[in-house]
């Protein structure tokens, strides 16, 4: 009898605490769940046009697309020209460093470009690219 306790408590000893082990895994994965970036697409295909000169340009998290018949989207709806920038600057709020993005139909009018360009200075945002293919 007695040989059977002292082998249950050789058994109780043996065995490896997973708590710390998961405790970890679990910060971990919140960790790289909050410092992963997310891409938020305009929600048009949009073809634009080519330029040799483009960059690519880093950090750009508010994406407005403008398609061939003049209609704005803004995270996959789309926007009535007097509320662009009111959702810049929402999006703008939600993240200081990024710039606006517009990418713009080769056959969309240029007045509907500016438009959008002035309502992104309006809500703050400075930094303000056209996105084109190099």
């Amino acid at each position: 009898m007695r040989q059977m306790t002292q082998m249950v408590q050789q058994e109780e000893e043996t065995e490896i605490n997973l708590t710390p082990m998961l405790d970890v895994v679990f910060i971990m994965l919140i960790f790289f769940i909050v410092t992963a970036s997310f891409v938020k697409e305009a929600g048009i295909d949009v073809n634009r046009p080519d330029a040799p000169t483009a960059v690519v340009q880093e950090n750009a998290n508010i994406l407005v697309a403008i398609n061939d018949r003049n209609e704005i989207w803004i995270d996959r709806r789309r926007v009535d020209p007097r509320a662009v920038r009111a959702n810049i600057e929402r999006l703008h709020a939600e993240n200081p460093q990024g710039a606006v993005i517009i990418q713009a139909d080769e056959l969309s009018q240029t007045k509907t470009l500016v438009h959008v360009m002035d309502a992104s200075r309006e809500a703050g945002v400075f930094n303000v690219s056209i996105a084109a293919d190099n």
